[in-house]
């Protein structure tokens, strides 16, 4: 009897994960190995700030959970130490910040990850995280577009000094 109530509570765990999974904008798989617990602490408070889900599953239910959503080419990330972050809403704050952790400390590597929906190489997924926030993209057309305005303003007011001179 225990075994059926094991079996029937991994099975609720998979659903359960596999329901997170299903609507989340970023699944990304760390190997968290060689990190101490004040450091993995400090990560799940910010990755909570952001809006995401940081933790430690089984392997084989994070295995089953990816199956249950149709993703089935993993299985390679699977293996060691693994911790799942879930990103619900927006993916970018929650991947840069694991980013940003993983280049500060060198045994924490991202294994593999799941973006909106598609299996996505860590070497996208890397790329994506140094890509700059929306609101610095924002300014950056912003300052570009005013620079612009600025030249013609110039431009136009050159004209007009020329024209009086001539005019004199």
């Amino acid at each position: 009897m225990a075994n059926e109530k094991i079996i029937k509570r991994k099975e609720e765990e998979v659903k359960e994960l596999a329901a997170k999974m299903n609507g989340a904008s970023l699944v990304l798989l760390v190997d968290y190995r060689g990190i101490n617990v004040a450091d993995v602490t400090e990560l799940r408070k910010t990755v909570r700030e952001i809006g995401a889900e940081y933790s430690v599953i089984k392997n084989n239910i994070t295995r089953r959970a990816l199956k249950e959503c149709g993703i089935d080419s993993l299985d390679e990330a699977l293996e060691g130490p693994t911790a799942v972050i879930i990103a619900k809403e927006e993916y970018l704050p929650a991947l840069k910040a694991i980013y940003k952790f993983a280049k500060a400390n060198d045994y924490y590597k991202i294994k593999a990850g799941v973006l909106e929906g598609k299996v996505s190489s860590v070497e996208e997924l890397s790329t994506l995280a140094q890509l700059p926030s929306r609101e610095e993209l924002i300014a950056k057309l912003a300052g570009c577009l005013l620079a612009n305005v600025s030249k013609l303003a110039a431009t136009l007011d050159a004209v007009r000094v020329k024209k009086e001179a001539e005019e004199k």
